[in-house]
């Protein structure tokens, strides 16, 4: 699989478009769409292509090729884990924060990682951070990808975004569909089976 070159970034300024992902989330999401379709396909799935995955989390939010976009990816993860192992790159400190890479159609992602500190939880601060980014006039496109599974915060963020200025284009993913709110819904494994480079013509029939 084909990484795009990651390298690093000092540019940390809110960008027109953001994704905002639940590290530890995605990262077990990866590993079961590995292990259910390594029994059903046969062969090995190697690790997921962040870049890959993160260029496709944007297309499905809305962005298209055109212009050249800046779009932010902000992953929040636990702070006992310091790295993603189901995605390359994986570090948090070393390989993804603070870096970013270029897309050909979609320009420049910059990435930065984030673990809470003991005073808040991680759901609060993914929570707080969507509406301070919701809140800024540049930002005009958010992608957010909560744990829906194990906890309400979802929910949470249907309720905060009830209010939110109608110019805003808000999407959160999720395995299924879910109740919806002010904001679009888009399925996230596909995106995910996409970046472990899963084929349609492997899965069909």
């Amino acid at each position: 699989m084909n990484q795009t070159a990651i390298h690093p970034s000092e540019n940390i300024r809110l960008s027109e478009n953001i994704i905002i992902a639940d590290g530890d989330y995605i990262d077990r999401v990866a590993f079961a769409l590995s292990v259910q379709f390594e029994r059903m396909i046969g062969r090995r799935i190697p690790p997921a292509d962040l870049s890959r995955w993160a260029v496709d989390i944007a297309l499905d939010g809305g962005l298209r090729p055109g212009k050249k976009h800046e779009t932010q990816l902000v992953i929040i993860h636990n702070p006992k884990k310091h790295a993603l192992e189901n995605f390359r790159p994986a570090d948090y400190d070393n390989e993804l924060n603070g870096k970013a890479f270029n897309d050909d159609k979609l320009g420049e992602f910059i990435v930065n990682a984030y673990a809470p500190n003991q005073l808040v939880t991680k759901d609060d601060y993914i929570l707080n951070l969507v509406k301070t980014v919701c809140s800024h006039e540049e930002v005009r496109r958010v992608m957010v990808i909560p744990d829906s599974e194990t906890s309400d915060l979802y929910d949470q963020l249907r309720e905060a975004l009830r209010d939110v200025d109608d110019e805003k284009h808000i999407t959160l993913f999720a395995m299924q569909p879910l109740p919806g709110g002010n904001f679009r819904q888009e399925i996230l494994g596909y995106s995910i089976m996409n970046a472990l480079g899963i084929r349609a013509d492997e899965i069909k029939g």
